[in-house]
């Protein structure tokens, strides 16, 4: 999502502006793509697991990009890292720059033999705060393939596929189970607590549910997110004392900013700022709860396509293609 979009007036000078750092600084390719997945998984460890590299080389990488820029990319935190402002800055330049490269690098054969269109299908989160960027990076790929997107609930996604309306969906797996579909998990989002800038439970590192009990909850209810909360609260003696149930997650977000309530959301579609420019911070919760999962859904039993495999590949392939890293 453009930050432009969901950032008050008063901010769009922070995100909007070009960012402007020391002229002798030299950046590599390796930086920046370590940076990303660094930033898309929230934790060093997992990035190194998934570039197959040592933890060292990404922390060594990401120290030498925030020296070159001469500022802090990343809050370093007991459960992972998290973005700074300039890293949310940073990582929107980070992913231009990356599929400039992808056009400049274009393989010749996967751009002549992948051709035609793509019908997929996706649900309002996925297609709000997860696929435009990777469609971007798709179309450089693969310039001669059409990518047709539809956004339409879970249900309707499901039987659209089993109709053949769509050639493949991009949704949240976690409510999926018709049998006639196959399933491919692509991420896995940690979901914490979100809280105003200066709710009293900021001062702890970690939450437990029993804490979380005592606050006014807000819910979003969008792509079945109130059924899935319901569903790991129901894993505890505790209930959400929830004071709002809403299908905005902008709503969400500036009732959380403004002090009102607390969330529990996923970080795929956590930002910092709500409309009206408060702040807001994540803190981890101590208690297990289930990740987001996004993931790949096609028709049982079919051939994919040329196109089909290419998306599929993407995805699940990453370092090969050029897709996002996986997470785990």
């Amino acid at each position: 999502m453009d930050p432009r979009r969901w950032r008050s007036r008063d901010r769009y000078d922070i995100y909007c502006a070009p960012l402007r750092f020391p002229s002798a600084m030299a950046l590599t390719l390796r930086q920046l793509k370590y940076f990303v997945a660094t930033a898309e998984l929230g934790q060093i460890s997992q990035a190194a697991i998934q570039l197959t590299i040592s933890q060292s080389a990404v922390t060594s990488a990401i120290k030498e990009l925030e020296e070159s820029l001469g500022t802090q990319l990343f809050l370093r935190t007991s459960a992972g890292v998290t973005l700074t402002d300039t890293g949310w800055r940073f990582l929107n330049h980070a992913y231009a720059i990356l599929s400039s490269v992808d056009e400049a690098m274009r393989v010749p054969n996967l751009a002549s033999t992948v051709t035609g269109t793509l019908a997929i299908a996706a649900s309002y989160t996925v297609l709000g705060y997860f696929l435009p960027q990777h469609v971007l990076r798709l179309s450089t790929l693969y310039p001669r393939l059409t990518i047709n997107l539809h956004e339409l609930n879970r249900e309707s996604i499901e039987e659209g596929l089993i109709a053949g309306r769509y050639d493949m969906a991009v949704l949240l797996t976690s409510n999926v189970s018709n049998p006639e579909l196959v399933l491919e998990p692509v991420i896995h989002s940690v979901r914490r607590l979100w809280v105003g800038a200066h709710h009293p439970l900021l001062k702890r590192e970690s939450v437990t549910f029993a804490e979380v009990a005592n606050e006014p909850f807000v819910m979003l209810t969008v792509d079945e997110a109130g059924q899935t909360a319901l569903r790991y609260w129901s894993e505890t003696p505790y209930r959400p004392n929830v004071i709002l149930r809403t299908s905005s997650v902008e709503a969400v977000r500036s009732m959380v900013a403004n002090g009102s309530g607390v969330a529990i959301l996923s970080d795929m579609v956590y930002r910092p700022w709500s409309l009206e420019g408060r702040r807001i911070e994540t803190i981890v919760l101590r208690d297990p709860v289930p990740p987001m999962s996004v993931g790949l859904a096609w028709r049982k039993n079919i051939e994919l396509t040329p196109a089909m495999h290419a998306l599929r590949d993407y995805f699940v392939r990453p370092a090969e293609i050029g897709g996002p890293p996986k997470r785990k």
